[in-house]
């Protein structure tokens, strides 16, 4: 019978459980001498079977603690590799949180840096930002019909704005503008200060302005860049009559109403009577072209422009205007004052003048109609002491007009606009205190003042002109016109037009 091989440690334990049973076998012996060998070996054996068997379970259990010990060694080697990855782990992520915070700290300063040089940048750009620029320019070819040596081409007007914001509620706005090109002593053109003011906004619905601004008369004055009326010139009504581009210096308040009401009142400088030419050396105009430039009409030739003006007695007007409605306005203005007397000794003398318009573009139309009229109080005063003058002070002017232009054909930026117009204008209206035996208007021969040996007849103060024209768009800010005007009275000053205009 083949034992199983036992490791040291089963041998030692069974070698001492066998010495054991020998020494009982022994002690049995000799206190039982008789005893029979042969059974004794036999008890032996079997005891030898049992320890052996024993053995067996013990190294069985033994191989068991091993390979307990060796799943817990490998364990507990698993734990520390586990152990060394998380340090690693930590290690790694403390080295990227060192590295982001490198990282953050720099974009930081970039950052830091980058705003301190935007601010910077901003603190230099800022008043430039605040700055704003326009313009507007017109260009004009006139051909009388009947004296064709009369032809004249014109710059009539560059104008360019400058405004600045200061901050949200307040603004300064003012425009320059240079007449016929060149501006000397010995050239037709003048240069001057057309707006010059301060506008504050007193809250959503009511503002101020202070300084030399436009009257807000008419549907011209206030909105005169070219790209704003139909044909090459403006009106004659609000140009003789009204004294368009009209602006004096003073204090203004306006404002709107949620009805659709806006309405406008100021205190300015008046008229200053005492500019009235009442001994002109030659006839005032002899063209329509003179009847717009040379400032022969009441209100043109004296108002102040806020040049060295008087303001020992202030004008007031009011305006209004509805706009509740699309596409439709209507209103009117009065402006009154008492103005420079024309001559010293002859007492107060008011100048007045009043004025109702109406608008209306339904659609492609464009229909507009207005009514203007001035007065002069104790004109014939004045007159008295000009017996026989060729140019007497009128006590009321007047005119009037009706429009209608239609927009025939429009493409992208195109836009051709053909209009019509019919108006009236009378300088002189009604004249006092003309001397008995005197017309109020010369009616015979005066020298040219340019040139004396030509004569000129001086023209009649009023007449009834027929525009027919159109204006060609190329962009909302490009024009280019063309308008035949025919003179009832005057009709030598019957032309053709052309005309470029601009804003921007």
């Amino acid at each position: 019978m083949k034992r199983p091989s036992l490791d040291p440690t089963c041998r030692a334990i069974a070698m001492a459980c066998l010495l054991s049973g020998i020494t009982a076998a022994t002690d049995a012996l000799a206190a039982d001498p008789a005893s029979d060998n042969a059974a004794l070996i036999r008890k032996l054996e079997s005891q030898n079977e049992a320890l052996t068997k024993s053995a067996a379970e013990m190294q069985q259990q033994l191989l068991e603690m091993k390979r307990q010990l060796l799943e817990m060694k490998q364990q507990s080697s698993a734990v520390v590799e586990q152990q060394r990855a998380q340090v690693q782990q930590v290690q790694q992520a403390v080295a990227e949180q060192r590295q982001i915070k490198n990282e953050v700290a720099a974009a930081t300063q970039t950052a830091t840096q980058a705003a301190q040089q935007a601010t910077v940048q901003a603190a230099r750009a800022e008043p430039w930002n605040k700055f704003s620029l326009w313009g507007y320019g017109e260009v004009y070819y006139a051909r009388p019909t009947h004296k064709a040596e009369q032809t004249k081409m014109d710059l009539a007007r560059a104008v360019f704005g400058i405004g600045y914001q200061f901050d949200d509620k307040t603004r300064f706005n003012s425009e320059y503008e240079v007449e016929h090109a060149v501006s000397s002593a010995d050239d037709p053109g003048e240069f001057e200060v057309e707006q010059f003011y301060i506008d504050r906004k007193i809250n959503d619905s009511i503002g101020a302005r202070a300084g030399l601004f436009l009257i807000p008369v008419g549907l011209l004055n206030e909105n005169h860049e070219p790209t704003s009326f139909y044909g090459v010139q403006r009106n004659f009504v609000e140009t003789l009559i009204i004294p368009s581009t009209w602006r004096e210096g003073g204090l203004s308040f306006y404002g709107t109403t949620d009805s659709g009401f806006d309405w406008n009142v100021g205190l300015t400088t008046g008229m200053d009577l005492s500019k009235w030419d009442f001994a002109p050396e030659s006839a005032l105009y002899t063209s329509a072209l003179e009847l717009i430039n040379n400032d022969v009409a009441p209100f043109q030739a004296t108002h102040q422009e806020l040049a060295l003006a008087s303001a020992q007695h202030l004008s007031q007007y009011v305006s209004l205007n509805y706009r509740g409605v699309p596409g439709l306005t209507l209103g009117g203005t009065y402006f009154t004052g008492d103005a420079v007397p024309a001559r010293p000794g002859i007492g107060s003398q008011r100048a007045s003048l009043w004025e109702t318009h109406a608008r209306y573009q339904p659609g492609k139309w464009d229909l507009s109609a207005l009514y203007a009229r001035g007065t002069i109080s104790d004109a014939g005063a004045t007159n008295a002491l000009f017996p026989g003058t060729a140019n007497p002070m009128p006590s009321k002017f007047d005119g009037w007009f009706v429009q209608a232009a239609y927009t025939l054909w429009q493409g992208g930026s195109y836009r051709l606009a053909p209009f019509a117009r019919y108006e009236r204008y009378d300088m002189g209206a009604k004249y006092e205190g003309i001397a008995p035996g005197f017309p109020s208007t010369p009616t015979g021969q005066l020298s040219n003042a340019m040139s004396p040996t030509t004569f000129d007849y001086f023209p009649v103060p009023r007449d009834n002109v027929v525009t027919l024209g159109t204006n060609f768009y190329l962009n909302p800010n490009v024009v280019l016109k063309v308008d035949f005007q025919k003179f009832r009275t005057n009709t030598d000053f019957t032309r053709v037009d052309l005309g470029l205009g601009l804003q921007f």
